[in-house]
């Protein structure tokens, strides 16, 4: 699945600008397989941003990036036009610290699934809120419009080094979603909407979906 994550983000991006933070020996091994450079970080890191808040700081070739993009490995199947519109949306957008990406929820199982994290936002496509719950509210169900988030975060170096220094909130603990904190600190998160299925992969039957999603496309490349 992560093999298949780096692929994703090679149709976006140059090798050269690809890394993988890790603290696992097993994935170090495979990524040096497929020829993906990989960055040692601290196994004590309790998320995703933390680990490429390190990474950063101790790789000299990421020193002059002005955006990070943090892809997560359970994200297998990401377009290479969802990554591009993250970082488009937050180059021209000077008052967000960082961006993210929403696609238009199509059925109620994953409006209602605590596993899908639902974003509202503005008429300037900043964030709002996110959540686990349903959301927005609306007695008749599936509300038009109602947003999915996708785990995929695009910073501005600066800020990310930063958000690390940041400490927890009280709705990021309440939700176990960590952009909560960010928002609770009054800082703007773009939100670039796009039109992908997302196949995220969060729970075991998550990973049946995905598989069933490549069996019937015919092919095993996302």
């Amino acid at each position: 699945m992560l093999q298949r994550t780096v692929e994703s983000a090679l149709n976006a991006f140059e090798p050269e600008q690809l890394f993988v933070a890790t603290d696992d020996e097993r994935i170090a091994k495979h990524m040096d397989e497929i020829g993906t450079k990989v960055i040692w970080t601290d196994p004590r890191h309790s998320n995703g941003t933390d680990r490429i808040a390190e990474a950063i700081l101790k790789t000299p070739a990421l020193e002059k990036a002005e955006i990070v993009v943090n892809l997560q490995g359970d994200h297998p199947c990401t377009d290479a036009a969802t990554l591009k519109a993250a970082v488009a949306i937050l180059r021209k957008s000077p008052d967000a610290v960082m961006s993210t990406v929403a696609t238009p929820l199509t059925n109620s199982d994953d409006f209602f699934s605590p596993h899908v994290v639902k974003v509202v936002v503005d008429c300037h496509g900043n964030a709002l809120y996110f959540s686990r719950s349903p959301l927005p509210y609306f007695k008749g169900g599936l509300p038009p419009g109602a947003l999915q988030h996708i785990g995929l975060y695009c910073f501005r170096r600066a800020f990310l080094l930063e958000y690390s220094s940041l400490a927890s909130s009280h709705l990021q603990k309440m939700e176990d979603l960590e952009q909560l904190k960010v928002l609770e600190q009054g800082y703007r998160i773009k939100v670039a909407i796009v039109e992908e299925k997302t196949i995220g992969v969060d729970t075991p039957n998550d990973l049946v979906k995905l598989i069933e999603h490549l069996e019937r496309e015919k092919s095993y490349v996302c």
